[in-house]
């Protein structure tokens, strides 16, 4: 039994007010371990003892504010370290730059220790506690974090649920033959259990990396592999890697990791006869991780990566009493984002949101235009259909027209993962060289390129007016182009989501290069004027507008009776009319970027032009 004795009041308290709820869920998966449960809880104590003073005042002021990041002055920004800065040393000699763009979230991307050549962006971990060596060191990375809390910006750091490199000390000795070891993923001697789980298990890359299972042949095994052949997946059913993993978590979280990304977490839970994904027990995995969290670094967020469609995303929030992560991933309004510069329609956009609008004002989304992946078209073809429009057919014109095949089309992108049987591919490319920037500065087109940057503008424009939290893809913010010096990467240019994660061009940023601070001043007003309206703040309630024009997106945000922002988008490359006000109320709706009033601006909306009316 453990000794309650010499436990400190405050860690006692928590633990007491959450222990029964997850014992019982432990228990519901692992059976009555008690001496399991009893090494979780012991190592839960050991890492709330090992948590800095620091750390724990931010635990604590957060705790009184448990809705700190769901403010209207939350800003995030997404980038590689190396392609940034190099170093983690790098980034904080740049922290200056961070903040000067407004930021407060800065999402680290994968820098934990993991096998050249073999890590898929830095997806294949080979050990949780250690950071790349060609990035620094964990002093350098506590480093980092704790000065970006004095800067008060707080992190985030991608944490690799479902799988280890077989690089891993786990995996190496599962490889030499260690029963223990082997436990923690799913090996077989015959093929006999993997063909039956290739019954019901989708291919995830079924064209770079088809079936779920490689044969060892050094050792004679198969072994799950759902994503890459040196991704091995954990067998969250042994109790012992839920209780590792989970001290894997915490040891980031003592490092002054403020946001931990689940990655890849629908896939955590595997059982014969199931599509494994998605399955009951990965919520209840998920909520213990919420329980622990709240009982040793409550200051902690878990943000979702839940990269599928509205209705399977939505669950991972849990409920209002029994929360499960704090933030997700609005994953399907980014793709409806581009479907609507692609269309030209904002149909489907309107209903997305009308969708996100609906949902508990506790639920709060991540959002973004561009990330480090690729774009998947799952979008809500059920609802497409009545219009005429087919699944296959119409992947097939989103891509062709953002790789540029379209005519007429100036978006620059590539395809990622294209599958002809399947008729199926994803889509890469930066923002700017998905709004046309690359190809005008090509062309020499003065016209292309103020119509690249509107559309830029306009997007950016239509990710602030959003719930949540915005998040920036660095480089985004002067402009970056694609980048297709991957290709000559021997260990890259095999996988085209290389053509966005360049490095960050500083060049850019000289204060000579006009375009890139046109870009740069246009976010940062946006990004003052949102911080400085509560209006903006996830309390406002959200309502879509009809504007009497398929192009032009109306949205509507009110806090009581008295406070109305309406906001207006046009996603085309022509002036439009759209729906106004009768001209006495127009009167008292002033635009927050030109001061002047909705009825001195009219009822017209120039090339990709937006609008934010706030009520006076």
């Amino acid at each position: 039994m453990l000794n309650q004795k010499k436990w400190k009041p405050e860690f006692k308290k928590r633990f007491d007010e959450r222990y029964d709820e997850l014992k019982w869920l432990y228990f519901s998966l692992y059976g009555e371990d008690f001496n399991a449960l009893n090494w979780l809880v012991g190592a839960m104590y050991d890492f709330y003892e090992e948590r800095n003073a620091s750390l724990k005042r931010l635990d604590r002021q957060r705790e009184k504010n448990p809705a700190w990041y769901k403010g209207n002055d939350m800003l995030g920004m997404m980038m590689y370290s190396n392609l940034f800065a190099d170093t983690l040393q790098g980034v904080r000699a740049k922290l200056d730059y961070i903040k000067g763009c407004g930021v407060n979230y800065l999402h680290l991307m994968p820098l934990l220790d993991s096998p050249e050549g073999k890590d898929d962006g830095g997806y294949a971990v080979s050990d949780f506690r250690k950071v790349k060596p060609e990035l620094g060191t964990m002093e350098d990375l506590e480093q980092l974090t704790a000065d970006c809390h004095k800067a008060g910006i707080s992190v985030a750091l991608d944490f690799v649920m479902n799988h280890t490199s077989e690089e891993h000390a786990w995996a190496k000795l599962a490889r030499e033959g260690d029963p223990a070891a082997r436990s923690r993923y799913y090996f077989y001697d015959r093929w006999d259990v993997p063909s039956m789980y290739e019954k019901t298990m989708p291919e995830v890359f079924p064209t770079t990396a088809p079936g779920n299972f490689t044969w060892l042949e050094d050792c004679g095994q198969i072994v799950m592999t759902t994503f890459y052949p040196y991704q091995w997946d954990l067998n969250y059913a042994n109790c012992m890697v839920f209780n590792d993993m989970t001290a894997n978590m915490l040891f980031l979280a003592n490092r002054g990791i403020d946001v931990i990304r689940l990655d890849a977490v629908p896939y955590i839970w595997k059982e014969l006869g199931t599509n494994c994904r998605n399955l009951p027990q990965v919520h209840t995995l998920v909520r213990m991780m919420r329980i622990i969290s709240e009982i040793v670094c409550p200051g902690v967020l878990l943000l979702g990566e839940v990269v599928m469609e509205p209705s399977k995303v939505v669950p991972y929030f849990g409920t209002v009493e029994k929360p499960e992560c704090h933030i997700l991933y609005n994953v399907t309004t980014m793709a409806s984002t581009w479907n609507t510069v692609a269309t030209r329609d904002v149909g489907l956009l309107k209903r997305q949101l009308d969708q996100v609008a609906a949902l508990p004002k506790e639920y709060v989304f991540q959002n973004y235009l561009r990330c480090h992946d690729d774009i998947g078209w799952g979008l809500d073809y059920e609802w497409l259909h009545q219009f005429g429009i087919e699944q296959i057919p119409h992947k097939k014109f989103l891509n062709d027209y953002l790789t540029g095949h379209w005519y007429g089309s100036d978006s620059r992108g590539e395809l990622y993962n294209d599958d002809p049987r399947l008729g199926d591919a994803r889509l890469c490319g930066t923002t700017a060289s998905l709004c046309g920037l690359e190809a005008a500065l090509y062309e020499r087109n003065a016209a292309k390129v103020e119509k690249a940057v509107a559309c830029d503008l306009m997007l950016h424009a239509w990710l602030f007016i959003q719930s949540g939290i915005p998040v920036i893809y660095s480089g985004d913010e002067i402009g970056q182009e694609n980048d297709y010096t991957y290709k000559e990467d021997a260990l890259k240019c095999d996988d085209s989501r290389y053509l966005h994660r360049g490095k960050f061009p500083w060049k850019k940023w000289d204060g000579k290069n006009e375009i890139s601070m046109r870009i740069f001043d246009g976010l940062r007003q946006m990004e003052t004027i949102r911080a400085s309206h509560e209006i903006f703040s996830g309390k406002a309630g959200v309502e879509t507008l009809e504007t009497g024009c398929k192009s032009v997106l109306g949205v509507l945000r009110y806090l009581g009776m008295d406070q109305h922002l309406r906001a207006y988008f046009n996603f085309s490359e022509f002036t439009q009319r759209y729906w106004t006000m009768p001209d006495e109320e127009a009167e008292q709706y002033i635009d927050l970027f030109t001061g002047k009033s909705m009825k001195e601006l009219g009822d017209t909306l120039p090339p990709y032009g937006y609008r934010w009316f706030l009520q006076k």
